[in-house]
């Protein structure tokens, strides 16, 4: 992906957040409305993680040393797994409580016009940092739909701002009708029920991320097409006649290593297995320009047996 385009959709959305975060804090502070506090609580949670996202990906350009010497691209995987248990922790657990506790002691909202109005600002901050990750999303996505670029695209940040904003977008409708459902039916408990099912939100979407950004962590290899990119690349008809087998696995969103048997001739001299592998990881590099660690083995092509007929 474009650590540019992450960048941008990841500054979009902080600055949002934190012009939402105040805004709903001091709706909360004059109306005191749980589900504005929740919301605020979200969004300074949001907050935090774009922060958590920006230094991920500082750390992960450092250069690779003896003790890593694969580099330090992960590290955008290990920010955003923090960022799951930051959204759940923080933001979930604290709306989940505070909505029960609403719900057990009711009380009416007063001054009911800062809700209203900060969440009518707080939707067009959200629809604007949504939109730009929207943007930068479809410039990576091409013809996969949202979840299948959720959950396979390896680098984290757009995913994450992406679920991030949604859910955002979907905790403040359900904090708009806790606040037309209580000032409707003079019933506070309605405004903890809202509450609750932003913590609820919250945790599911925490839950995604985290289960996706695992896989990241663990190890993920290349995606099917880019498999088969390399496969046809390796080979070149002469002397790399077949790939024996092959794995992969991504050492960071931009970074692909790759290790393949490749079948040579019993007969082919070792220069010209040296130069056909130095061949081959050219041509690899250039079909998949993220494939900078290339380990190729050579090994003799094996003609299966001939079946007998007698």
């Amino acid at each position: 992906m474009s650590s540019a385009g992450g960048t941008r959709a990841i500054i979009a959305a902080l600055g949002s957040n934190l012009a939402i975060a105040v805004s709903k804090l001091v709706a909360f502070g004059f109306s005191g409305s749980s589900s504005m506090l929740a919301e605020g609580i979200h969004s300074i949670a949001d907050s935090g993680n774009q922060v958590l996202l920006l230094v991920g990906g500082k750390r992960a350009g450092r250069e690779a040393t003896e003790q890593h010497p694969f580099g330090y691209g992960r590290e955008r995987y290990v920010y955003g797994f923090l960022v799951s248990i930051v959204l759940f922790s923080l933001g979930g657990l604290f709306a989940v409580y505070e909505g029960v506790n609403k719900i057990g002691h009711p009380h009416p909202l007063e001054n009911w016009a800062w809700p209203v109005g900060v969440l009518l600002f707080a939707v067009i901050a959200e629809g604007f940092s949504f939109r730009t990750a929207i943007a930068e999303s479809n410039r990576e996505r091409g013809t996969q739909s949202w979840a299948q670029f959720v959950r396979h695209a390896k680098a984290p940040e757009l995913p994450v701002v992406l679920l991030e904003d949604f859910g955002a977008l979907i905790g403040l409708v359900l904090a708009f009708l806790g606040v037309l459902l209580t000032l409707a039916t003079h019933d506070g408990v309605w405004d903890g029920v809202a509450t609750l099912a932003i913590g609820l939100l919250l945790g599911a979407a925490a839950t995604v991320l985290g289960i996706e950004t695992k896989s990241l962590l663990l190890g993920e290899g290349a995606s099917a097409g880019v498999v088969q990119r390399i496969r046809a690349a390796l080979v070149d008809g002469e002397v790399v006649k077949s790939v024996i087998h092959m794995r992969t696995m991504h050492l960071g969103p931009d970074e692909l290593l790759v290790a393949a048997k490749i079948a040579v001739d019993h007969d082919d001299s070792a220069l010209e297995v040296a130069r056909a592998i130095d061949q081959a990881e050219r041509r690899v590099r250039e079909a998949v320009p993220i494939a900078r660690v290339i380990y190729l083995e050579p090994d003799i092509r094996r003609v299966p047996a001939a079946k007998s007929t007698g």
